[in-house]
């Protein structure tokens, strides 16, 4: 048993999934965005706090999907030496572990890490608007819930999925059908 990571949209089940497993196989679950407050202290707060310092609805009215997955990968890339230097912590323990975070961008993986993942996409727009809902990550109003529930998984979605598909992870649209591969990914 060693390590692996889960990486895709907000609100796709990347959590539910590495404490289910993590539980199952007596694993280490570290959530990327738990280290946040730590990142920030290493001069990355502007990055950090990226998003949650822009208006929302008009940081939507003026920004495309291209435009919003370039500052997702400019913010991804400006906190992953901080996530590396975390995960590489981890693995000095021994202890086998499952990473998981928006963050962890296939082709930052490949390129730095030594052991697979998977990528979630998110089941449906309604899905992922239900889970926002209940732990919304930015919109303070049920309509920039369902914006951001619709960019997520229309706009993010398809990037992550040509990302990982580029760099050869696998992605799923329903957690629970991912489980199979990381559990496979942990045993090897």
């Amino acid at each position: 048993m060693k390590y692996a990571f889960i990486s895709g949209i907000p609100a796709s089940g990347k959590s539910y999934l590495a404490a289910k497993i993590a539980k199952e196989v007596g694993a280490l679950h570290f959530k990327t965005d738990d280290w946040r407050e730590g990142f920030r202290k290493n001069n990355n707060a502007d990055w950090v706090d990226f998003f949650w310092n822009k208006n929302e609805s008009e940081y939507w009215s003026k920004t495309n999907c291209t435009e919003h997955w370039k500052n997702i990968v400019k913010q991804s890339e400006a906190l992953w030496p901080d996530v590396v230097k975390k995960i590489s912590e981890v693995i000095k323990s021994g202890k086998p572990a499952i990473f998981e975070g928006i963050n962890i961008l296939p082709h930052l993986a490949k390129r730095d890490l030594d052991f697979g993942g998977v990528v979630l996409l998110g089941e449906s727009v309604g899905a992922i608007f239900e889970r926002n809902k209940k732990d919304p990550r930015w919109g303070e109003t049920e309509e920039l819930q369902l914006k951001e529930a619709e960019i997520f998984y229309n706009c993010e979605g398809q990037k992550y999925k040509s990302e990982a598909e580029k760099c050869g992870y696998k992605t799923f649209y329903n957690a629970d059908v991912a489980e199979a591969e990381l559990l496979k990914l942990l045993s090897e």
